[in-house]
């Protein structure tokens, strides 16, 4: 469990304020569970209903805050089991429960999942005909259903209030609730007037606000706006999801291609011979027609799908992908709400879309059995420019709010900052949702947890050097300047500000001159940005943002927490044949120098033990198998087949402290390994 906010029984049971007279309602239909004989609902009991014998974490937890405490706020990602949270509690409540959904595919598609349970259920949508949109209205009021969705349009019609004021509506669900923030990334104004119409209902109705993506500003204003209380129940759950592999490339078009080719080749196999599913998110209609097209030439079933086709078009793309008749999809944003193909082992996205919470909302969509999925985001220089230019273009004519068209702006820069970042992909995103409880400390299969086993510019002590020089430049400025002041003190370049403080005299200031002048000042800005992506380099102030360490950062920085981090590339930086070598001591085997060296029989059988102890290591102290050892390092160990510490250190990233945690045990195996050794035995 990630972060639940705890609040106290509400007054009188709810706390909504004094109970409204209202006219005499119809009970409704009744709960499909009867109560226990002592009164308490029996969510065990319901739980079959679903198909499903046991709750995922979380859901348990979150069914009970809501029926205790009448209000929750959820936040879990796509596929962390929501609806459950409230279509659960429909089937044991009497009367009809009201769902407030903005996409009529999603209704569809979870009314069709309850018919197959038994379980009544319609929705009310303007794609209905009259005579068919009458008759459920009239089933509603007879108590045909257990649970009714509507988009939130529904609302203004008169006619439809006053049936909710004659039925028992005992809970309303407000799915993707982050629509209602102006400050979220995806603002519809018709969920404005749903705080209007909660104010109307009666105190003892329960109100469930759910959503995938909502940082602790947006879940702040979802309260604010639906008149929840400061005191509602948050959960925030789930969002650790290890199964999903991610990946960011700045790539060129040509580059672009080739990376979609290759993941899709490692995802779901060959053409004609696919796997699983995958769908690939497109900027604009243009490409997604483009990129369908191209992968209908490799062999693929695809098809494109956008808001410029014709509605029976889309709907039967979408059955066609639900079904298994299609292996891609190729589509704006549009798609993906409520599709539950579990088989989907990849996303991908061709741009980036305007934020990590939109990003993660899509690329959740993948793996939802539990099983390893992959997701790439690609993007190029030319994004930002583009997006900006976006942000301010005019809306039906009128000029895009300045205010907003910033907010958004910094979200998008968000996700670029996350898109270039040097931490594990999984960890950044968990902090940025603020769901500090769930952070792995590494996934170990994203893109930078794989680069940070692999060979690299720079090994791990010349890294954790570098990081924390950085991070003490950091401390010097603590509150009292931006990053700017940082990276000037850390250059040793000239700052009036420095130099007024007396900071051009600490033993920090030029603490990173050599790799300025090696990479460049840009490195090192970039540096000190992934520092911040890292979660050790904090922002404190508004008008103007200072940088101070977080408590991670200090830990980082003193030494007690390792620097796991890739250093940004200095490829561009550095000319061919400067950058930064690890020195070797004389008398090392010279092939070793070589990545990717290839292992004898006795090194390969060693190499094989070397790995078997460090999974037993890894499962005994719970941490990545990485952590313990990269297989480089044991690559080396095996060639090396040290004897004693010293000798164990010339292997690549085995430094004093990873010798001293586990060196010994390497050691053993190395020794049990041995020809004297086995002759013995």
């Amino acid at each position: 469990m990630a972060d639940v906010t705890p609040a106290p029984e509400p007054p009188g049971f709810e706390g909504a304020g004094p109970q409204r007279p209202r006219a005499a309602r119809s009970r409704g239909a009744a709960p499909l569970i009867p109560a226990r004989p002592d009164g308490s609902l029996d969510l065990d009991a319901a739980l079959p209903l679903f198909g499903h014998h046991q709750f995922r974490p979380g859901q348990r937890e979150s069914i009970e805050a809501l029926l205790e405490r009448g209000r929750l706020l959820l936040v879990a990602p796509t596929g962390g089991g929501k609806s459950l949270t409230y279509q659960l509690p429909a089937t044991l409540l009497p009367g009809t429960t009201l769902v407030i959904s903005p996409l009529i595919a999603l209704m569809n598609d979870q009314v069709s999942a309850l018919h197959q349970h038994g379980i009544p259920a319609t929705f009310l949508a303007s794609t209905l005909g009259g005579d068919e949109l009458r008759q459920r209205m009239r089933d509603l009021a007879n108590g045909a259903y257990k649970l009714v969705y509507v988009a939130p349009e529904r609302l203004t019609f008169p006619g439809f209030r006053e049936l909710l004021q004659k039925i028992a509506v005992p809970l309303v669900a407000i799915d993707e609730a982050h629509c209602i923030s102006e400050w979220g990334h995806d603002f519809r104004p018709e969920y404005m007037q749903i705080g209007e119409f909660i104010a109307t209902l009666p105190a003892e109705t329960r109100v469930l606000a759910c959503t995938a993506t909502a940082t602790p500003v947006v879940r702040d204003e979802i309260l604010a706006k639906l008149a929840l209380g400061d005191r509602t129940t948050q959960i925030v759950r789930g969002f650790a999801r290890p199964n999903l592999r991610l990946r960011a490339r700045e790539v060129s078009r040509r580059e672009r291609d080739e990376a979609i080719d290759q993941l899709l080749a490692a995802a779901i196999g060959r053409p004609r011979k696919p796997t699983g599913a995958a769908i690939v998110y497109s900027p604009t209609r243009k490409l997604s027609e483009e990129q369908a097209a191209r992968l209908v030439g490799e062999g693929w079933r695809a098809r494109a799908y956008h808001a410029g086709l014709e509605p029976e078009l889309r709907d039967a793309v979408q059955r066609a992908f639900s079904t298994g008749a299609l292996d891609i999809v190729v589509a704006t944003n549009a798609f993906g709400m409520g599709i539950d193909r579990s088989d989907v082992r990849a996303v991908i996205h061709l741009a980036p879309p305007g934020s990590i919470e939109a990003y993660y909302q899509e690329v959740g969509r993948a793996g939802r059995d539990g099983e390893p999925a992959w997701g790439l985001l690609c993007y190029t220089s030319q994004d930002l420019p583009l997006r900006r230019r976006l942000l301010e273009s005019d809306i039906d004519g009128r000029p895009a709010d300045p205010e907003i068209v910033e907010h958004k702006w910094n979200m998008f820069l968000e996700l670029i900052r996350w898109a270039e970042g040097g931490s594990c992909r999984h960890d950044a995103i968990l902090r940025y949702f603020g769901d500090e409880a769930e952070v792995l400390q590494g996934c170990g299969h994203c893109d930078v947890c794989e680069a940070l086993t692999s060979d690299s510019e720079f090994d791990e002590e010349q890294t954790a050097l570098i990081v924390r020089k950085a991070l003490s430049g950091v401390a010097r400025i603590d509150r009292r300047y931006g990053l700017l002041a940082a990276i000037n003190l850390l250059a040793g370049q000239t700052d009036e500000r420095l130099q007024r403080s007396g900071l051009d005299q600490v033993k920090t200031f030029g603490a990173l001159a050599s790799e300025t002048a090696q990479y460049g000042e840009a490195w090192i800005k970039k540096l000190l940005h992934r520092c911040v992506a890292a979660g050790w380099v904090e922002y404190t102030g508004t008008d103007r943002p200072l940088a101070t360490l977080s408590r991670e950062g200090r830990e980082v920085m003193l030494g007690r927490r390792p620097a796991r981090i890739v250093l940004p590339p200095t490829a561009e930086a550095a000319p061919r044949g400067e950058r930064p070598r690890r020195e070797r001591s004389p008398g090392r085997d010279a092939e070793l120098a070589r990545p990717g060296v290839e292992l004898d029989a006795k090194a390969q059988v060693l190499f094989d033990a070397l790995r078997a102890h460090r999974l037993e290591v890894a499962r005994r102290d719970e941490v990545p198998p990485y952590v313990v050892a990269s297989d480089r390092s044991l690559r080396e160990v095996a060639v090396l087949r040290p004897r004693t510490i010293d000798e164990l250190q010339q292997a690549h990233g085995i430094g004093p402290a990873k010798a001293e945690k586990y060196g010994e045990g390497l050691l053993e195996v190395v020794r049990k390994s041995s020809p004297r050794s086995r002759a013995r035995a």
